[in-house]
Formats: C-alpha cells, sequence, structure tokens
C-alpha cells in the first residue's frame, strides 16, 4: 500500500472497503483456542420491527469498543450477534400492513399469517444487518442467532417443560394485565404508569335490610357493574355493626355482602370501598380470601359484557358516561370530585390497560428469584454504575409470578396440547396420541410464550444449550452485558435467574449500564416528538466514526446524554485533525525503515512526547477496566489533539527540517513509533480511520491489519519526570505569551519582542527551547532574565509557573488608543448583556420562547458577564500603565 493519503479523508470511500477487508480477514471469528483467556458477550438482540435508532447506535458502539479493545489486548474474543422476534410489536407491524390490504390476520389464518410475518423477519433482518456493518461493529458473524431459529426454539421448550415438571410453571384463572388493542396479556413490566387526570365518582350503596346507605368512591364507575361485595376494615368502628350485612348494587339491582379485611384503609375517602374480582388485582386477592363470585364486566375487547343487561356491547368509556347518567338519574350519585392517579398503558401500543380475569401461564417466581438476590447480593454480578443494584434488588425481592401466555401467533407456542377426555399434555417433542385416553384429536394451546421467555434463555441457548456444545463450554459464562437502564427488570433480571437455575451460573460477571440518547433540549427521542435522528443519515454525512465518537464522549455510565449537532461537527474535525497529522508524518517517512526499538540520544521533545504517549496508555487503559469509556476516549482525544498533533508535530520540524541528519532519523523515529500505537488507543473507538491510516505506515510488526494488533502497554523505560516538567514549563511561557498578545489583538504576523525572568535553575532550558517558543508563540525575539534583573516598564505581564512573562508595549500599541478601543468593546457587551438580562426578566418571553431559544439567551448574558469582567481587569491595567488611576 503506499504510503501516501489522500489529501481530504473521505469516510464514504474507506468505511465499506475496510469493513469487507475485516470481513475477508474473519478478523471478528472466535477462534475457541484451548487456555487462552476468553471475553464473551451476547448482544441485546435487537427487534425485527424497524430499522436501528440512535439508542442501538450507543449500545452497539460501547459493546465494539469493548470486544475491540479486549480482542487486541490477547484474549480469545467472541460477541455472538442476533436478533429478537419481538412477538406483540412484530405481529403489530405485520397487522398494520395487512389492514392497508384490508385484511385481518383471521382474514388469513395462522399458517398464512405466520408466513407474512417471517417474510417481514427477513426483510428487516437484513436491513438491521447493514445498518450494523455500516456502524462498524465487529460481531462474529458466522455465529448469528434468531430467537426463534431451530436452536433457540429447542431451548425454550426445554426450559418451559423442565419448570412445568417441577411446578414451576403452572396454569390458572388469575388477575393479568390485558391490552384490548394487541388483544393479548402483558406482564407487569410491560406496562407503563403515567398520571392523567380523571374523576372520583362517589356512589351509594343502599342497605338491605338496614336504614341507610355507604358510600365508595371510585374513579371507574363502569366497573361496579361487576362488584361482588363492598368491604371495610374490621377495626373501622362506623361499620362494625354492619359487617356481614348486605347493601344493594346500584343499577343491576343485585344484593351483594359486606365483609372485612385488613387491607381497606380506614382513612382513604369513607373507609368503604367497592370490590370487583374480575377487574381489580387487589380486590382479587380480596375475592379469593372471601370465596367472592368473579363477574367479568368487561370483555377482552374492550366492550361491556353480555351480563351487564342495559350497558351490554357498550366501550368502555362510553359504558363509563351511561353509568353515571344513570346513578345520576336515579339518585345514586352523590358527587363527582377532580382526581388525578397513575393509569397503566401497553408499553408496545399506548392503550390504557385492563385489568382482567383470565385463564393464563404463570412462571411461580419466589424459588427463581432468590438464588438471583443472592448472586448480586454477594457480588458475583456487578451493576456498573453501582447505583443500578438497588433497582434490580428492588424488582426482585418484590416480584410476582410472571404472566407468560400472549394471546397472538408470532412467537414460542406454547408447548402443552389438550384432549377431548381433558387431559392435558405438555411435552418436548409433539405428542402423537393422548396419553390417558389414546386418542388422537389433540390440540395445542393456541397462546405463544413472552418474548422476554426466550430473550432470558439468550446468553446460554445461543452458545448451543442444551447441547453441551463446545462454545458454550469455552464461552459460558459470558464477561459483560451492556445494556440500557430500562430493561434491567425486562431482561437483566431474567438472564440471571434462568441461567443460575438451569446453567448452575451466573450468565455474566459485569452489567454495563447506560442511559438514553436524548434530543439537544433532553427530551426523548420519539415519533410524535419528531425528534428522531437517524444514526444512518449522521453516517452518510460524516462517517461512522463521527457518529461512534459522539455517542462514545457524550456518555457516562448510567446516565442520559444529549446528541447534539455541534457534538458531531467536533468530532468530524478531530478526525480530519487525525488524518491531516498523519498525512504529514508520512510524508516524512518516504524510505523510512521502522528498527525495533527507538533510538538513543532523544531531544527533550522527543522524551517528553513518549512520556506523554506513556501516560495515555496506562489511562485510557484503565478508564476502560473500569468502564469509563467516554473518558477513556477523551484522554485518547486530548493526547492526539493537544500532545501530538498542537506540540509534537511542530516541535518536530526543527528536528526534521534542521541540519542534522541523526536528529532527523531519531525525530522520524518518534514520529512513526507514536502514531503507530497511538492509533492502536484510537482503534476501539475509531475503527476505520485508525486502520485506513495503520495500513499506510510503515511497520516492522506481523500483524496484518490493526483489529488484531496488540494492545499498547506502559513502559517503565519511557517515563522521564524531567522532560515532562521542563516541556511543561515550555509550553506554559508559550501560553502566556500567546494570550497576552490577543488580549491586545496583535495578529501572527506582527512581531513583538518577549522578556522572561526566571531563576537560574530554569535559564538553560528556557535558552535551550528559546527558537521554538519563538516561533510558537508568534513573538519576535526572546530576551532571558535573571529573576534578581530590573522589570521592565511599560510592559503586560503574567506568570507561567516560576517564569515571569512580560510583552513590551512601546512601538506595539499606542496605549490611548487601546484604552479607546476597551472602552468601546465594553459598552457594546454591556449593551449585548442588558437585552438579554431584559430577555430572561420578561415572563412571557420565558413562557412562551421555544425552550432552545430561552437557553442560547442564558449562554450569551454569561458569555457576556464573563467577557465584561476579563475588559474590566484589562482596561484596569492599560489605565496603570498608561500613569492614570482607574476606579
Amino acid at each position: 500500500m503506499s504510503i501516501n493519503l489522500p489529501s481530504v479523508y473521505e469516510p464514504e470511500k474507506v468505511e465499506d472497503r475496510i469493513y469487507q477487508f475485516w470481513l475477508d480477514g474473519e478478523y471478528f471469528r472466535a477462534q475457541r483456542k484451548a487456555g487462552q483467556k476468553t471475553y464473551s458477550m451476547v448482544i441485546p438482540p435487537p427487534n425485527v420491527t424497524g430499522s436501528l435508532h440512535m439508542g442501538h447506535a450507543l449500545n452497539n458502539t460501547i459493546q465494539d469498543v469493548l470486544i475491540r479493545w479486549r480482542r487486541m489486548q490477547g484474549f480469545d474474543t467472541l460477541w455472538l450477534p442476533g436478533s429478537d422476534h419481538a412477538g406483540i410489536a412484530t405481529q403489530n407491524k405485520v397487522e398494520e400492513h395487512l389492514a392497508e390490504e384490508g385484511l385481518s390476520r383471521y382474514d388469513l389464518g395462522r399458517e398464512k399469517f405466520l408466513e407474512r410475518s417471517w417474510s417481514w423477519k427477513e426483510e428487516y433482518h437484513t436491513r438491521i444487518l447493514k445498518q450494523l456493518y455500516k456502524l462498524g461493529v465487529s460481531c462474529d458473524w458466522s455465529r448469528e442467532r434468531f430467537t426463534l431459529d431451530e436452536g433457540c426454539s429447542r431451548a425454550v421448550r426445554e426450559v418451559f417443560v423442565s419448570l412445568y415438571e417441577r411446578d414451576l410453571i403452572y396454569r390458572g384463572n388469575y388477575m393479568i394485565n390485558w391490552c384490548t388493542r394487541c388483544h393479548t396479556a402483558i406482564s407487569d413490566i410491560e406496562v407503563e404508569h403515567e398520571e392523567k387526570p380523571s374523576m372520583l365518582a362517589h356512589i351509594r350503596y343502599p342497605g338491605v335490610g338496614w336504614e341507610g346507605s355507604i358510600v365508595v368512591a371510585t374513579t371507574r364507575p363502569e366497573t361496579m357493574l361487576g362488584d361482588t361485595a363492598v368491604a371495610v376494615n374490621p377495626e373501622d368502628d362506623r361499620y362494625r355493626d354492619l359487617i356481614g350485612r348486605k347493601v344493594l348494587l346500584p343499577l343491576m339491582k343485585r344484593e351483594i355482602p359486606i365483609i372485612a379485611d385488613t387491607y381497606v384503609d380506614p382513612a382513604f375517602g369513607s373507609g368503604a370501598v367497592k370490590i370487583t374480582p374480575a377487574h381489580d388485582p387487589n380486590d382479587f386477592e380480596i375475592g379469593r380470601r372471601h370465596d367472592l363470585e368473579v363477574i367479568v364486566a368487561i370483555g377482552d375487547d374492550g366492550k361491556m359484557t353480555e351480563q351487564m343487561g342495559p350497558y351490554a356491547g357498550l366501550d368502555r368509556y362510553a359504558a363509563r358516561q351511561a353509568v353515571l347518567d344513570d346513578l345520576k338519574r336515579d339518585g345514586y350519585l352523590q358527587n363527582i370530585e377532580d382526581y388525578t392517579h397513575s393509569v397503566g398503558h401497553c408499553q408496545r401500543c399506548g392503550t390504557e390497560i385492563e385489568p382482567f380475569f383470565s385463564l393464563q401461564w404463570f412462571v411461580r417466581m419466589p424459588p427463581l428469584a432468590e438464588p438471583a438476590v443472592r448472586a448480586v447480593k454477594e457480588e458475583k454480578i456487578k451493576f456498573v454504575p453501582e447505583r443500578f443494584t438497588k433497582s434490580y434488588l428492588f424488582w426482585m425481592e418484590n416480584i410476582r409470578d410472571w404472566c407468560i401466555s400472549r394471546q397472538i401467533w408470532w412467537g414460542h407456542r406454547i408447548p402443552a396440547w389438550y384432549c377431548p377426555c381433558g387431559e392435558m399434555i405438555v411435552a418436548r417433542q409433539n405428542p402423537a396420541s393422548c396419553p390417558s385416553c389414546g386418542g388422537d384429536k389433540l390440540e395445542q394451546d393456541p397462546d405463544v410464550l413472552d418474548t422476554w421467555f426466550s430473550s432470558a434463555l439468550w446468553p446460554f441457548s445461543t452458545l448451543g444449550w442444551p447441547e453441551q456444545t463446545p462454545d458454550l463450554q469455552h464461552y459460558f459464562p459470558t464477561s459483560v452485558l451492556v445494556t440500557g437502564y430500562d430493561i434491567i427488570t425486562f431482561w437483566v433480571a431474567r438472564m440471571i435467574f434462568m441461567s443460575l437455575d438451569f446453567m448452575g451460573e451466573i450468565p455474566f460477571s459485569h452489567v454495563s449500564v447506560h442511559g438514553l440518547v436524548r434530543d439537544a433540549q433532553g427530551r426523548k427521542m420519539s415519533k410524535s416528538l419528531g425528534n428522531g435522528v437517524d444514526p444512518l443519515e449522521v453516517i452518510d454525512q460524516f462517517g461512522a466514526d463521527t457518529l461512534r465518537f459522539t455517542l462514545i464522549t457524550g456518555q457516562a455510565p448510567g446516565s442520559d446524554q444529549r446528541f447534539r449537532h455541534e457534538s458531531v461537527e467536533a468530532s468530524r474535525n478531530f478526525s480530519n485533525k487525525i488524518w491531516n497529522a498523519s498525512r504529514f508524518v508520512l510524508m516524512n517517512l518516504e524510505d523510512y525503515k521502522p528498527a525495533a526499538t527507538l533510538p538513543s540520544g532523544l531531544e527533550r521533545r522527543d522524551r517528553w512526547i513518549l512520556d506523554r504517549y506513556n501516560a495515555v496508555v496506562a489511562r485510557s487503559t484503565e478508564l476502560l477496566e473500569a468502564y469509563e469509556l467516554g473518558e477513556a476516549a477523551r484522554a485518547v482525544y486530548e493526547f492526539l489533539w493537544g500532545d501530538f498533533c498542537d506540540w509534537y508535530i511542530e516541535l518536530s520540524k526543527l528536528g526534521l527540517y534542521g541540519e542534522v541528519e541523526e536528529a532527523r532519523e531519531r525525530t522520524r523515529a518518534v514520529l512513526a513509533y507514536v502514531l503507530e500505537r497511538t492509533l492502536r488507543l484510537l482503534h476501539p473507538f475509531m475503527p476505520f480511520i485508525s486502520e485506513e491510516i495503520w495500513q499506510h505506515l510503515p511497520r516492522n510488526g506481523t500483524e496484518s491489519a490493526l483489529v488484531v494488533a496488540p494492545w499498547p502497554t506502559f513502559t517503565a523505560e519511557l517515563v522521564d519526570e524531567d522532560a515532562r516538567g521542563e516541556m511543561e514549563m515550555v509550553m506554559a511561557v508559550i501560553h502566556a505569551v500567546r494570550n497576552l498578545r490577543q488580549e491586545i489583538g496583535l495578529t501572527r504576523s506582527t512581531n513583538s519582542p518577549v522578556i522572561l525572568r526566571a531563576p537560574q535553575r530554569l535559564r538553560s532550558v528556557l535558552e535551550e527551547e528559546r527558537p521554538f517558543m519563538e516561533k510558537l508563540s508568534w513573538a519576535g525575539e526572546i530576551t532571558l532574565r535573571d529573576e534578581a534583573g530590573e522589570k521592565p516598564g511599560q510592559a503586560l505581564s503574567a506568570l507561567a509557573g516560576a517564569v515571569e512573562v512580560y510583552l513590551p508595549l512601546q512601538g506595539v500599541i499606542d496605549l490611548d488608543q487601546e484604552c479607546t478601543r476597551l472602552q468601546k468593546e465594553l459598552r457594546e457587551i454591556e449593551a449585548d448583556q442588558k437585552k438579554a438580562l431584559a430577555k430572561l426578566n420578561n415572563k412571557q418571553f420565558i413562557q412562551k420562547a421555544p425552550p432552545e431559544v430561552v437557553e442560547k439567551e442564558k449562554r450569551k448574558e454569561e458569555e457576556c458577564s464573563q467577557k465584561r469582567e476579563k475588559l474590566l481587569v484589562r482596561l484596569k491595567e492599560m489605565e496603570q500603565l498608561r500613569g492614570m488611576k482607574w476606579s
């Protein structure tokens, strides 16, 4: 490959070619080497419901950084990819497409509908793969899995049957969360709760055989049609004599008992509550304790059932109003008050959840949860950040049985068959006949399993379980799981208890938790707000490395981040900076043959950059070990942009373009050494540009690709505290001179002498580095004076450590004109600040202006305030130099 790089970095011409190069070289394929330390991960499988979003881009970038880093460290790495069938979500999408054709799933029938679903899966699976390729993820694609593939399906059936045989899976009529839009049960954690304004209706239930009535309050008056009792607290003196008596259920004219239960809070409302076992989970439990009748008032379609008399067939919301109207007409409605309460909604479609009494399949959780709690408390599994341990433990210690049956068609069908004789068969293989009566008219349960049931087995089912495959024996347990905090209870908890139960081991030792990617205003990205950012569009415009670096440097473990366009541009500028610096280095490496070791006799600047490089190796490795990926990336950024590009590239020109050949060769050796190894540090974060540049560098190693080159290690011999301290002093002087010149508006082309007063012990270093200081500070001649010498008059001054820096003004600027200029600038700044403050003090502006406009004004006011303070200081200094007193 040519040593020269094109003048401009064009990611669209590089990234696809580099990714194909990696695929062709099989660099991502796990080797399963005996005796080699392993590092394995399973990808959180994206749903085959559409395109990847920015959250997927963040999650996969984090994983790719980890796996690339560990691969370079010499681990036997496996990053296993795959996708999830996403039962309800995918079925909803397919049904939406069918609706556009005027069809429903029932028009097609189960088999034809499943064919459509598989076609959808193939189309969107291919799309997701292309997106992951574009992002640069280094998964082992030869081991890709799908939650509905043959192997995963076998694992699912084995787990179901095994749990059933141990009485940890059971079937029964219980209260579940029902979505009337998706027409299926959903688990507790698939319900999203939202505070909503509502009303509280106070209804009078007249006594039967006794004078008076009991008043109950409800937010859902339509459910009173299914009431089977009124409950009071047994310690409530107001109702003690009424326990065991009856009241008349308004509208339905049905007598129902007054029962005593300690669940009832005497201080809430009237102290009496209506009990509807079919439509409230707490009422259901009370009903079980008191053997109450269960009357289903609302059907699975969200409409009132036939038992509801004149209200039968009404939508639940229409029935609510009709019931209120009739209660008012008949004198049973005491009053209605405004009330705000939490209402559950389906996570998939947003429909208000209906608590529903239904025959479903459940996993008995307490025996499974206990070991999973213990594993985390004993720190066999660690959450990063640690604060998410509390969320996990709270959920697991208060967990209820898991409803796992779903009334849809796309998914793992429940392996239970029913015979007309009444026998139920749960089996690993499809039964041919009934073991009880011998009949062959068996019907399989129509329901499918909750998607999270198969996802819970992902860390070991994907490695071949229930077979004891070589991959399972070699790569399980996995090393880390990278996930968002929003699915700790959905997925992480379930993987832990399933793995402990079926593998006898934890599924992973660490859970690295990241936050959400929000828009620039901090809002969650959503279709309704129209604020989503397509990661592919960012990649097409700026390249994958730019997107990856923006996401990584913008995140801190467990915290949300804001996606800003200016951050993307900053990452793009970093790519260009790396490219241009690498072009400079390569242009000076013609005919260069790297040696096995660095040359001796290195200059101070060479020893300094090697010391800085060595420090960033140690720091970035330490941060990666702690899952502080953003900080690790920033450490590499600061070294590359600041130390290497801004400083050493300029410093190196003294050696490259000097007259001493040995100095030129030493400089070339250091440039090549530092750039090549720093590209290794950069590679996990920005794999494409680093690989492209690395392939152009002259090298003496045996590695054919950067992706498998060894990760740099800290080298004690490169530590040089003297060079570090001396160069930091020199750079501090340069910064000080630049700042002084900037404050009086001097351009780079304007020469101005500089005087340095320094202790004798520093004079030799300053003298040696004087040519470099003069060049990079854009000054004229630099004069060195002893610290005991006379201080210059009429000069701006600054301190650079122990060095006093003076910028004489005679012949450089007119002090009178400079004071006038500063006063004018001060007036302009104060006027701008006044305008910004006027807006910020205007309540209408704060209330009506878009948040980003308000934020812009706040930043403007802060910037004006800071500039004003600096101008006042400089103006005072100028007046003093002019011989006038400033007050």
